[in-house]
């Protein structure tokens, strides 16, 4: 018998993906992008099977308007010629009872390059208005010049004003209509 693959859309009211890196070598700035949408697919018994996911690359907010355009530009995301990011899973490995490891290739300024994230997915469940939905959590590092990002700063005692690793945290809610077996 064939696997019911089941489609879910990630709500992008109920997602954000938030990231830091470090300023100065002495602190840690944070941020989040606030646009992400995209699908998971998944068997019905809940088994991750493909994701898929778009992030405007505009919607960059790290509190300070002026750091926030400077992303924006060309020296980092370049969001007027890119305005996306993409991310689509190549390889999904179970790890634990909730867990994954999801590799894939994300997609920034036209490069695309191998990511790997540490996935925990919550047991989908019935909301009030009559659709299922299913959270997660993910976690990564990546290297900001894998991408190009190259723009920074050797400060006077050799530190980067931008650090060049980012750390990632994705917390995504999806829904679909499509009814769960018991």
């Amino acid at each position: 018998m064939k696997e019911q693959i089941m489609h879910w859309a990630i709500d992008p009211s109920h997602t954000s993906l938030d990231f830091a890196v470090r300023h100065l070598a002495i602190s840690t700035v944070r941020g989040r992008f606030k646009k992400v949408r995209g699908t998971v697919e998944a068997t019905q018994d809940g088994a991750l099977k493909a994701i898929e996911a778009t992030v405007d690359a505009s919607s960059i907010d790290t509190g300070e308007p002026k750091r926030d355009a400077h992303l924006r530009s060309g020296d980092f995301l370049d969001a007027e010629k890119s305005p996306t990011l993409t991310f689509r899973s190549t390889a999904i490995t179970p790890k634990g009872t909730n867990g994954y490891i999801v590799n894939g290739t994300l997609t920034i300024r036209d490069q695309s390059r191998p990511v790997s994230l540490q996935v925990e997915v919550t047991k989908p469940m019935k909301d009030p208005w009559g659709s299922f939905r299913v959270g997660a959590t993910a976690t990564g590092t990546l290297n900001r010049k894998d991408w190009g990002l190259n723009w920074n700063q050797v400060l006077e005692l050799g530190a980067l004003m931008v650090g060049e690793e980012v750390r990632f945290s994705l917390d995504v809610e999806a829904v679909t209509q499509v009814a769960i077996a018991a």
